[in-house]
C-alpha cells in the first residue's frame, strides 16, 4: 500500500545522503553538505513562522466548539522555544460528562447507527478527501505542536492519516454476522453490533496516527466516541474533527476534549455510560486506565502501551545497511516511539565495526528548525521529557557504558537534544531496561542466537522487534522466538493500515490497525429461534 512505501523509502534510503529529506518543500536541504558533526541551527536561526493559524482551540461537543464549564484554558508550546502557541480549553469532569451525553444521545437516538453502511462509508471517504486537501495545513500544525519535521508530517503521516480514514470507509460495509449450525431444529445467527459509546484517549508522539488508529475502526463499525487529546499536542486533532463535521459527521458522533490526564482522562476513564476504552501512553498510565475501567462499569479496553524493543544485527549483516536501519529504528521521530529499536544486540563478530559506524552517522544527523527543510531531527516534545532523556544519559555514563558520541542539549533554546550513542552497555543497565522515549542508542553485544533471544525477551515489555540478517533460518528462528507483536524482518516501522499492532506482557492488550481492530468496537449477540419442520438442517 502508499503508506507502507513511504515510510518503507526512508528506511531503504540513507539519510546521509540523497533522501526523503532533502527534497523538502523550498528546496532547502542541509544532507548536501554532508555534515560532519550536529547541526546547530537550532542554536543560531530563529525559528520559522509556521504558515497556519490556530482556528479550533475549544472542545468539540456535539457537533459545536464550546470553552469548558469552567472557563479555565491551558497554555500548548512550541518545542522549538518552548513559548505559547495558543491557550487551549482545558476540560474537566463535567466537561467529559457533557461530552458523554451528547455521544450517548448520538448513539441510542441519533442517525449514525442507523445509517446504512455504505451511507457511514461516504461520510468517512469525504472526510479522507477534506483531510488530502488541507494536508499542508494540517501538518504545520502537526509539527508546530509536537515538534516532528514537516516534512515527515506533510509527506508521510497526513497521507497515512488519509489512508487509515479511507480504509477503514472500506470495511463499514463489510461488517457482518454468521449463520450458525445448531444441533437440533434451530435458525442461529450471530449479530456483530456497534459497542455503544467509545472512549478514546490518544499520545501527544503521533497525534494524528493515534487519532486514526482509534476513531476509524470505531465509526466504521457505527459507533459514537468521546476522544481526548494530549495535553502537549491538543490543535490538530480539533482541526481535523471539524473537516469530519463538514463531511456530514452528525453532531454527537464525535467529540473532542483536551485536558490533562488526572482530570478529563481519569473522568473518560471512570465514566459509568462509557461502553469500550481505548488508550495509547505509558505502561504506569495504562495500568491506571485499566483499573479505573475496572472499578466503574468493567468497560472493556485496549492498551497500547511502552516497549523496549530489540533490534538484533546477525553476524551475517552487511554492516553499512545495519547501521542505517537500526540507526532509523531508534531516531526516527527523535526516539518518541514506543516501538523504537532502543535496544540495539550486535553479533560479536561486527560489534566494533558497527559501533564506529553508528557514531558517525550519529554525528552526520541533521537536526534543528522542524520546518526547514532537510531537518532529520527536531525538538523532543517538552521540558519534562527534555529532562527525563537528560537524566537517562547521565544514568548511562554513571553505569559504566561508553558515550561514544552526545550526551548534552543542542543550542540554548528549545528541547533540542544531541543525538546519543552508547556502546558497551550491559542488560542491567537503566538505559537497557527503561523506556527512555529519546535519541539515545543503546549498543549491546552478544554471542549466538539462544543468549541473544533470552537477553531479548528478559523484559517487562513485548511490543516490537527488528532482525537484520541474511540468513532465512535465522530470521525463522528469531520471528517465532520473540515474545513481541511485531517482529520487522531487515525493516523497521513498516506500518500499513492492514497491519495489526499491539503488544505482549506489559506493552498493551489488544490490536489495533487492520481487522483485528474492529473487534475492538463490536459486540457479538446471539440470536436462536425454533424451526418447525425445517426441509433442512
Amino acid at each position: 500500500m502508499a503508506s507502507t512505501l513511504r515510510i518503507s523509502r526512508l528506511i531503504s534510503r540513507s539519510f546521509s545522503s540523497t533522501s526523503f529529506f532533502s527534497r523538502g518543500r523550498g528546496g532547502n536541504s542541509y544532507l548536501g553538505s554532508r555534515l560532519s558533526k550536529y547541526s546547530t541551527a537550532a542554536a543560531i536561526e530563529e525559528p520559522i513562522k509556521p504558515s497556519v493559524q490556530v482556528e479550533y482551540n475549544q472542545l468539540l461537543i456535539d457537533g459545536k466548539f464550546v470553552d469548558a464549564a469552567s472557563g479555565k484554558t491551558f497554555p500548548t508550546l512550541d518545542p522549538r522555544t518552548g513559548e505559547v502557541i495558543a491557550h487551549v480549553a482545558e476540560g474537566h469532569s463535567e466537561d467529559v460528562d457533557r461530552a458523554v451525553a451528547a455521544a450517548r444521545k448520538a448513539f441510542d437516538h441519533g442517525p449514525w447507527p442507523r445509517m446504512t453502511a455504505y451511507e457511514r462509508q461516504r461520510i468517512l471517504l469525504r472526510a479522507a478527501d477534506l483531510i488530502e486537501k488541507h494536508n499542508d495545513e494540517i501538518a504545520a500544525l502537526e509539527t508546530w505542536d509536537n515538534g516532528k519535521p514537516y516534512e515527515q508530517s506533510a509527506k508521510i503521516e497526513i497521507p497515512m492519516l488519509v489512508r487509515l480514514i479511507r480504509y477503514y470507509a472500506g470495511w463499514a460495509d463489510k461488517i457482518h454476522g454468521l449463520t450458525v449450525p445448531a444441533d437440533g431444529p434451530y435458525h442461529v445467527q450471530t449479530l456483530h453490533e456497534p459497542i455503544g459509546v467509545a472512549g478514546q484517549i490518544i499520545p501527544w508522539n503521533f497525534p494524528l496516527l493515534m487519532f486514526a488508529w482509534k476513531v476509524g475502526p470505531a465509526l466504521a463499525c457505527g459507533n459514537t466516541i468521546v476522544l481526548k487529546t494530549a495535553e502537549q499536542t491538543p490543535l490538530s486533532a480539533l482541526y481535523v474533527a471539524k473537516l469530519f463535521l463538514e463531511a456530514g459527521l452528525p453532531p454527537g458522533v464525535l467529540n473532542v476534549i483536551s485536558g490533562f490526564g488526572p482530570t478529563a482522562g481519569a473522568a473518560l476513564a471512570s465514566h459509568m455510560e462509557v461502553d469500550k476504552l481505548a488508550f495509547t501512553g505509558s505502561t504506569d498510565t495504562g495500568k491506571v486506565v485499566l483499573e479505573l475501567a475496572a472499578k466503574s462499569n468493567l468497560k472493556p479496553v485496549t492498551l497500547e502501551l511502552g516497549g523496549k524493543s530489540p533490534f538484533i544485527v546477525c553476524e551475517d549483516a552487511d554492516v553499512d545497511q545495519a547501521v542505517e536501519l537500526a540507526h532509523f529504528a531508534l531516531f526516527f521521530n527523535q526516539g518518541q516511539c514506543c516501538c523504537a529499536g532502543s535496544r540495539t544486540f550486535v553479533h560479536e563478530r561486527v560489534y566494533d565495526e558497527f559501533v564506529e559506524k553508528a557514531k558517525a552517522r550519529a554525528l552526520k544527523r541533521v537536526v534543528g528548525d522542524p520546518f526547514k527543510g532537510g531537518i532529520e531531527q527536531g525538538p523532543q516534545i517538552d521540558s519534562d521529557q527534555f529532562e527525563k532523556i537528560l537524566r537517562y544519559i547521565r544514568y548511562g555514563v554513571e553505569s559504566g557504558a561508553t558515550l561514544e558520541t552526545g550526551g548534552d542539549r543542542l543550542g540554548n533554546k528549545g528541547f533540542y537534544i544531541q543525538p546519543t550513542v552508547f556502546s558497551n552497555v550491559k542488560d542491567d543497565m537503566r538505559i537497557a531496561k527503561d523506556e527512555i522515549f529519546g535519541p539515545v542508542q543503546s549498543i549491546l553485544k552478544f554471542k549466538d542466537l539462544g543468549e541473544v533471544v533470552q537477553r531479548a525477551n528478559n523484559t517487562r515489555y513485548g511490543l516490537a522487534a527488528g532482525v537484520f540478517t541474511k540468513n532465512i533460518d535465522t530470521a525463522n528462528i528469531l520471528t517465532r522466538a520473540l515474545r513481541v507483536g511485531t517482529v520487522w524482518v531487515n525493516c523497521f516501522d513498516t506500518f500499513d493500515a492492514a497491519i495489526p499492532f499491539g503488544g505482549y506482557k506489559m506493552s498493551g492488550q489488544g490490536r489495533e490497525k487492520g481487522e483485528y481492530s474492529l473487534k475492538n468496537y463490536l459486540q457479538v449477540k446471539a440470536v436462536v429461534n425454533p424451526l418447525n419442520n425445517p426441509a433442512w438442517l
